[in-house]
């Protein structure tokens, strides 16, 4: 019987998590992940809104204020974590199944410029509704007031400050999300959200998307007579808003903050936690995950016969030869439902090596998993034959890869 555990996962098995959920990521077609990313951004920025809305007309303290202000805002990455999307700050982990080689630098890459402008666009739509909906003007433009200081200080932040504090920011972030990566449930990843997010954000440090939603929004204010006049009130004399331009903006804080991001959780938690719990993995040899591999069926057995034996051995493939060690090819599910369900033929009319894969590619046994996870790439399949000084010792797939070794 299967055991399903209530206890955490262990620091090692969420490192194997993270590197599975990488190589998912890096794989993602373009339009469900820019539409995720899209969704990430629109969820960090009404964590934002909150944020502001929350914090503009405190009686407390400023620890106090910067405490409640923080909690509140962990709205956004609870959004992104529990009901999904793609954040640029959290994919950072991807580092991880990039420097096991289970993903190539291309897709690493592909997926941060992707979701970056996902997020910054999903950003951008709630800035406009926002700016829409009279919320900057509601409690006598206090809020408009508050979330036009908020973007003021960010582009007045020096370069190096900017870098440092975004460092410390993804830390915390990606902390949170690896966190989550030991849950169960959803109460688990919210509470494994709340402390290290409450303490970026009270801490002021600086996180790239959310400031894609809170510095647009200051370019706005900027424009806005009356938030301006109120802004003079409040303060006793006009804000100097000099540094509050698009080049302040970008320049100074997007790309500071960003690179600061990168650093702190792809370079710092990835690498650290990837050295420590997976580095070895990465070297291990195929042996680890190799299985003995599907059942052989003879070349002149026709598809249906090829499901009949799937049936018979709970499989999803069958090997195609006069036996085992003289294989040709492959077919699988996958085969089937594309080349001969999909065309509305009769799997009882064609046989296996019209539709098999081949030839099968073989790979010693000595081989590295993570060169496995190249070869597999670079030629477009699902499995490898192993072999032991030219005899045929096993079969690996890509659930084995992603299975990993057995505990």
């Amino acid at each position: 019987m299967k055991d399903f555990g209530i206890d955490a996962y262990t620091p090692a098995q969420m490192a194997a998590r993270v590197e599975k959920a990488g190589i998912v990521k890096g794989n993602m077609d373009f339009l469900s992940m820019y539409i995720l990313s899209v969704l990430a951004g629109v969820f960090i920025a009404f964590g934002a809104i909150l944020y502001t809305y929350v914090i503009h007309d405190s009686s407390l303290s400023l620890g106090m204020t910067k405490l409640i202000g923080g909690m509140v805002f962990c709205l956004g990455l609870v959004l992104v974590i529990v009901a999904g999307a793609e954040l640029f700050t959290g994919n950072n982990l991807i580092v991880m199944a990039c420097v096991s080689r289970r993903i190539t630098i291309v897709r690493l890459l592909r997926n941060w410029i992707i979701v970056f402008c996902g997020n910054f666009a999903g950003s951008l739509v709630v800035v406009w509704l926002v700016s829409q909906s009279g919320q900057w003007t509601s409690s006598g433009v206090a809020v408009g007031v508050k979330a036009l200081m908020i973007a003021n200080g960010k582009v007045n932040l020096a370069f190096g400050q900017a870098i440092s504090r975004g460092i410390l920011c993804n830390i915390l972030v990606c902390l949170a999300v690896w966190l989550c990566f030991s849950c169960r449930s959803v109460t688990d990843k919210i509470l494994a959200i709340i402390f290290p997010i409450t303490a970026f954000v009270a801490l002021g440090f600086e996180h790239s998307v959310a400031n894609m939603y809170f510095i647009p929004a200051g370019l706005l204010l900027k424009q806005t007579p009356q938030v301006l006049s109120a802004a003079e009130k409040m303060l006793g004399q006009a804000p100097d808003l000099s540094r509050l331009t698009i080049f302040g903006f970008l320049i100074r804080n997007l790309l500071p903050v960003t690179i600061g991001n990168i650093i702190g959780g792809g370079l710092l938690v990835s690498i650290i936690y990837w050295f420590v719990y997976l580095r070895r993995a990465a070297a291990e040899p195929v042996r680890k995950i190799m299985t003995k591999g599907p059942p052989t069926i003879a070349p002149d057995k026709t598809v249906a016969e090829a499901v009949e034996t799937m049936k018979r051995h709970s499989v999803g493939s069958v090997l195609v030869g006069e036996s085992e060690d003289k294989a040709v090819g492959i077919v699988s599910e996958a085969d089937i439902v594309r080349k001969v369900l999909a065309a509305g033929t009769k799997p009882d009319t064609v046989k296996v090596t019209e539709i098999m894969s081949s030839p099968l590619i073989s790979v010693d046994v000595k081989t590295p998993v993570y060169k496995i996870y190249n070869t597999m790439t670079e030629h477009r399949i699902r499995h490898l034959v192993i072999t032991d000084k030219d005899q045929k010792v096993g079969f690996v797939s890509v659930k084995d890869l992603l299975r990993g070794p057995a505990s």
